[in-house]
C-alpha cells in the first residue's frame, strides 16, 4: 500500500479545514484524518460531483441533514423508516434539477439506495458517483454484532470513484482487495495530544461514586460514556442522579428505560435534550458533532466484569470520543477495573491462532472432498461448520476480512485490560494521549460482588461469601466501605443482620442453617436486653424477695414488663421464666403453683 503525508496547520487557535489542503478526496484512499472535526464529511457535502455517503448510525445523518450548516447542500438521509420510491423521487428531482446528489445512508439501508439507482437504470459503479464510507473503523469494529455494516463493501469495491476515512481507520485492514489503495496520512504540525486521566480501580461503582462527587461541585455539564443501557440505569440509580439525567441511546434502548419508568431516554442527540449528566452509548462514540458553549466534563466507564463490551480500545473507541465535542472538553477521565484472568496474548499469537485454524478448516474441507462414502463426507463437512475458522465467513461463503480484523482488535483491546499497568499503556502506545495514571484498591471489589451475584452458587455458599467479606470490611471505616455493606444487607439482609449479632464463629457453628440462625439472634438479644439496667430494675420493683407468687401473676408480670421494654423473646413467656432473675422455690398454695422468690441474680 502507498502512503501520502499532507500536513495541517494551526492558526489563531483554528486547526484548518481538509478542504483548505486536500480540496477533493482522491479515489482509492485510506484518509486518516488524525484529528476529529476538520471536515472531510463536510468537504465530500460540498465536492461538485455526486456523492453518496455511508454514515455508522442513524443519529449521525440526523445530526447532519438538520445542520444549519447543510442547508442547500440538497442532502437525503436514508435509513430505516426511508423507503426506496422516496429515494427515486430524490434522485429523479435533483437530476431534474441539475443538483448533485448527496445521499447519506446507514449500512443497512444502502442496499435500498442500490436498488433506487438500479430502477432508474443508473449504475453508480461507473456513472460518476462517489462512495465515501465515513468513520471506517466502525466497519471493523462493529461488525461481529452488526452483520450488514459490510453489506457495502463488495460493491464499494467495484466502483470507479471510492474512499475511506477516518481519524482513527483501522491499524490492521488484511482484505487484499485494499492493496492497491493510497493511505493518505494528515500530519498535524502541532501538538495536538489530550489529557486523559485514567482511574483504574478494583471497585467501579465506588471510585465512580467518588469522582462523580467531587465534579459535582462544577457547574458545566457531564458526559459519560458507557456502552450498556442495563449498566447506565443501575449507575444512574446507585448513584441517586436519575433526576439529573438524560440518556442517549437506541430506539430499543429507550423503549426499555421508558419502561422503568425512566423519561429522559432519546434516540437523537439535541442540546435542548441535554441534563446535568448525560449518559451516551456506543451510537454515539463517532461522527456526531456536539457543539457547545460551554467545555464539558467527559467521562467513560468500564465494567470487564459486567461485559466485554464496555471496555474501551483507547485508538479507536475514546479518541472519537472525545472528537465529539467540536468546541474542546474540560477534562477526559476514564474509570475502569481490569481481570487479571485475561490471557496474556500477542498480534502474532492472534495471527498464528487465525492461520492454524484456517489449515484446520482446509483440511477437513479436502477431506470432505475426498470421501468416498456419504456419511463419511456428511461428517467431515459438519467438523468444518463448527470449528472457529467458520465465523469468518460471509452468507456467500467467502472470507470476510473485517471479521477477521475485528477478531484481531477485539482480542487485543480484551488482553489489554488484564491488568491496570496494561490499560494505561494501551493509551500511552497509541499516540494520541497524554496519560496520567491512579490506582484505587478497596477491600471489596467488583470480582468479589461477582461471587455473590452468580446465580449458580447455592444460598448457603452465598452467605458463606458474605460473612467472609463482611470479615474483609472489618469495622467499616471508610464511606466505601460502609456503602458496601449496604450493598451486602441489600443481597441478603438476614446474614448480615446475624453476622452483626452472633458473628463469624457462631454462624459457622450453626453451619449457615437461617432456621437455628435466627433462634440464635432471639437469643443473643433476649439475654443482652434482658439483663439490662432498666430491665433488672423494672423486674426487682415488680417483684420482692421472701414473698411467694402465683404462676399466673408472674407470667401476667414478666409479659407485660417484655412489652413495655420492647424485648423480644425467644420462646413464650412462662412462670419459670422468673428463675433469669431470681433463685426461686417452686412452692403451692391453696392448690395453686407458685415460686417463693429467695435472692435476685442482679442487684
Amino acid at each position: 500500500m502507498k502512503e501520502k503525508v499532507i500536513t495541517i496547520s494551526k492558526t489563531n487557535g483554528k486547526v484548518q479545514y481538509l478542504s483548505d489542503i486536500y480540496p477533493v478526496i482522491e479515489t482509492n484512499t485510506i484518509l486518516n484524518k488524525t484529528i476529529t472535526g476538520i471536515g472531510a464529511t463536510y468537504s465530500e457535502t460540498k465536492a461538485p460531483r455526486h456523492s453518496i455517503i455511508i454514515e455508522p448510525t442513524k443519529p449521525v445523518i440526523y445530526g447532519k441533514t438538520h445542520d444549519s450548516k447543510h442547508k442547500g447542500d440538497n442532502l437525503k438521509g436514508v435509513f430505516q423508516g426511508v423507503y426506496q420510491n422516496e429515494i427515486v423521487d430524490y434522485i429523479e428531482e435533483s437530476l431534474n434539477k441539475k443538483k448533485w446528489v448527496k445521499i447519506i445512508t446507514t449500512p443497512e439501508s444502502f442496499r435500498k439506495v442500490r436498488d433506487a439507482f438500479e430502477s432508474l437504470d443508473i449504475d453508480i459503479r461507473y456513472d460518476g458517483y462517489f462512495l465515501l464510507f465515513d468513520e471506517c473503523q466502525k466497519i471493523v469494529k462493529d461488525c461481529d454484532y452488526r452483520n450488514d455494516i459490510t453489506l457495502p463493501m463488495d460493491l464499494f469495491f467495484e466502483c470507479r470513484q471510492k474512499a475511506i476515512v477516518s481519524a482513527t481507520p483501522p491499524k490492521r485492514l488484511s482484505d487484499p482487495r485494499f492493496s492497491d489503495f493510497t493511505l493518505v496520512n494528515i500530519v498535524p504540525d502541532f501538538d495536538y495530544h489530550i489529557d486523559v486521566n485514567l482511574q483504574t480501580t478494583n471497585n467501579v461503582l465506588q471510585r465512580t461514586r467518588e469522582i462523580v462527587k467531587m465534579l459535582d461541585q462544577e457547574e458545566r455539564p457531564i458526559f459519560i460514556f458507557v456502552n450498556s443501557t442495563d449498566m447506565i440505569y443501575s449507575l444512574m440509580k446507585n448513584l441517586e442522579l436519575t433526576k439529573k439525567s438524560a440518556v442517549f441511546c437506541s430506539e430499543k434502548s429507550v423503549d426499555k428505560l421508558r419502561g422503568l419508568k425512566f423519561s429522559k431516554a432519546n434516540e437523537h442527540w439535541d442540546v435542548k435534550l441535554m441534563n446535568r449528566y448525560n449518559w451516551m452509548t456506543s451510537r454515539f462514540y463517532s461522527a456526531l458533532d456536539i457543539e457547545l458553549s460551554v467545555k464539558p466534563i467527559v467521562l467513560m466507564i468500564t465494567d470487564c466484569f459486567l461485559a466485554e463490551y464496555t471496555m474501551f480500545d483507547p485508538y479507536m473507541d475514546a479518541v472519537q470520543i472525545v472528537g465529539r465535542f467540536r468546541n474542546g472538553v474540560n477534562s477526559v477521565c476514564h474509570i475502569s477495573n481490569y481481570d487479571k484472568r485475561i490471557l496474556h496474548i500477542t498480534e502474532d499469537d492472534l495471527i498464528i491462532n487465525y492461520r492454524c485454524a484456517e489449515s484446520v478448516y482446509n483440511y477437513l474441507g479436502v477431506m470432505a472432498d475426498s470421501a468416498t462414502a456419504e456419511p463419511e463426507k456428511k461428517a467431515f463437512l459438519e467438523a468444518q461448520a463448527v470449528i472457529p475458522y467458520s465465523r469468518f465467513f460471509n452468507e456467500q461463503g467467502n472470507v470476510n476480512y473485517f471479521l477477521v480484523d475485528n477478531y484481531i482488535d477485539e482480542e487485543l483491546t480484551k488482553a489489554s485490560y488484564r491488568k491496570d499497568t496494561e490499560v494505561s499503556t494501551a493509551y500511552e502506545s497509541c499516540g494520541y494521549f497524554n496519560v496520567s495514571h491512579e490506582n484505587h484498591i478497596y477491600k471489596i471489589g467488583e470480582y468479589d460482588r461477582l461471587k455473590i451475584e452468580n446465580s449458580g452458587i447455592s444460598y448457603k455458599d452465598k452467605r458463606k461469601l458474605i460473612v467472609e467479606q463482611l470479615e474483609q470490611i472489618g469495622e467499616c471505616e471508610t464511606e466505601a466501605e460502609q456503602q458496601y455493606k449496604r450493598d451486602l444487607q441489600t443481597a441478603d439482609s438476614s446474614i448480615v443482620e446475624a453476622y452483626d449479632v452472633l458473628g463469624k464463629e457462631t454462624i459457622e457453628q450453626l453451619n449457615y442453617c437461617m432456621s437455628e440462625i435466627r433462634k440464635a439472634i432471639i437469643i443473643k438479644r433476649h439475654q443482652e436486653q434482658s439483663t439490662s439496667t432498666d430491665i433488672i430494675k423494672l423486674v426487682n420493683a415488680t417483684f420482692h424477695i421472701n414473698q411467694w407468687y402465683s404462676a399466673s401473676t408472674i407470667k401476667k408480670e414478666l409479659t407485660n414488663i417484655f412489652r413495655v421494654m420492647n424485648v423480644p423473646h425467644p420462646n413464650a413467656i412462662t412462670s419459670h421464666t422468673i428463675k433469669d432473675y431470681f433463685v426461686a422455690v417452686e412452692k403451692k398454695k391453696k392448690a395453686e403453683r407458685g415460686y417463693l422468690l429467695l435472692k435476685p441474680h442482679f442487684i
